[in-house]
């Protein structure tokens, strides 16, 4: 990544009144967040790099769709991104999940928002959905839990 890439990653975050960024692009993973005082103020505030790693061309990819992690009898289903969580495609349109409600393997359960994209994350396994962790047309952080889901 070069400086210019990461002047347009900030500038992503200031139109879009994000507090936090974290992209990989290259071998290359950063990531950018404001500091806890300056979250209060505009936020076009100059956010800071907190995070810069190389990584090895052989690790292992986080998948593109949402991370999950099996704890029990349970997965958690956790968003891949920063962004606004939403349960609908649209406001007038039923949630594509519910509590309860059986849900299959690349299903998609709800849309991320980053960066004026819409982006559909799918489940990753076959189950029931216990809880939605998060809230409707509410910000989401990377690796936010945002469904718990009993696997069949």
């Amino acid at each position: 990544m070069n400086v210019k890439e990461i002047k347009e990653m900030l500038n992503l975050m200031n139109e879009n009144s994000l507090t936090e960024l974290e992209i990989e692009k290259d071998g290359m993973r950063i990531r950018l967040k404001k500091a806890q005082g300056m979250q209060e103020q505009a936020f076009n505030s100059a956010p800071v790099i907190i995070e810069r790693e190389k990584i090895s061309p052989n690790a292992p990819k986080e998948p593109a769709a949402a991370q999950h992690r099996q704890t029990g009898n349970t997965v958690e289903i956790k968003a891949p991104m920063v962004g606004t969580f939403y349960r609908a495609p649209s406001p007038e349109a039923p949630p594509y999940a519910e509590v309860g409600q059986t849900v299959e393997a690349g299903q998609v359960i709800c849309i991320i928002e980053a960066m004026k994209l819409m982006n559909e994350i799918k489940s990753e396994v076959k189950g029931k959905i216990l809880e939605i962790l998060a809230d409707n047309a509410e910000p989401v952080e990377f690796g936010q839990p945002m469904f718990l889901i009993e696997p069949l």
